[in-house]
């Protein structure tokens, strides 16, 4: 059966029910995201306990601190989460480039890698929200592409409603947070935040730049496509 924007779910249905919808409407061509990450947690949980055979892509671009593949490894365990794997490919891969073009790094070790995980898929489930950058401030639930539709469950959230759900859940947090990582990406590229300074402040610190592309390049390249 073909997806119709009029069989998509209410505008303010509850994040798990836009999983079990999005698993019910596109499963197997549907797929979730997740740099397994302190802001993760809530959405991870969610597909543990609402939709666990959704695969959850993570993006292993071979530049990550230890401690975010140790976590992974704990919640999958924990959680049984159905985790696959992507990385870039051998050819691609560019040893230290993120000294000198950090934004075609995150393209080589990021958007390429997705853009080739996410053939064949009609829906992208990710659990970015409108407070985290300026970019993202328009975020909506559900939204449309060519080929794909994108779910953000939690667009609406805030970074209390992500600390209540963790309190609620009794939930892990990252080993960094406690060390002042309240964002974390690439371990080259990626620092403790100050306090009073934005969550993801210690992004690419210096750079003048907030998003790896995920959002933003590759994105614009489904549009480009329509």
């Amino acid at each position: 059966m073909e997806y119709t924007e009029g069989r998509q779910p209410q505008r303010h249905a509850a994040p798990e029910d836009l999983l079990r919808w999005a698993v019910a409407e596109f499963a197997p061509d549907v797929a979730m995201s997740s740099s397994f990450q302190t802001q993760s947690l809530p959405l991870l949980h969610m597909v543990s306990r609402v939709a666990p055979s959704l695969p959850v892509i993570f993006l292993d671009t071979g530049y990550h601190f230890a401690e975010t593949l140790r976590f992974r490894d704990r919640l999958v365990a924990a959680w049984g989460l159905n985790v696959v794997t992507v990385r870039p490919a051998p050819e691609e891969a560019r040893p230290g480039f993120y000294a000198q073009d950090p934004d075609r790094c995150c393209q080589i070790h990021k958007v390429e890698p997705m853009r080739r995980a996410m053939r064949g898929l009609r829906a992208w489930v990710s659990g970015v929200r409108r407070d985290q950058t300026e970019v993202r401030s328009g975020l909506r639930v559900v939204e449309h592409t060519k080929d794909l539709v994108r779910l953000h469950p939690l667009a609406a959230w805030t970074s209390r409603d992500v600390w209540s759900y963790i309190e609620r859940w009794d939930l892990p947090t990252h080993p960094l947070f406690s060390q002042g990582y309240l964002s974390v990406g690439c371990a080259p590229c990626t620092r403790p935040v100050q306090i009073g300074m934005d969550e993801r402040s210690g992004r690419w610190e210096g750079q003048g730049k907030t998003e790896c592309g995920l959002h933003t390049n590759l994105r614009k390249a489904e549009e480009e496509s329509a």
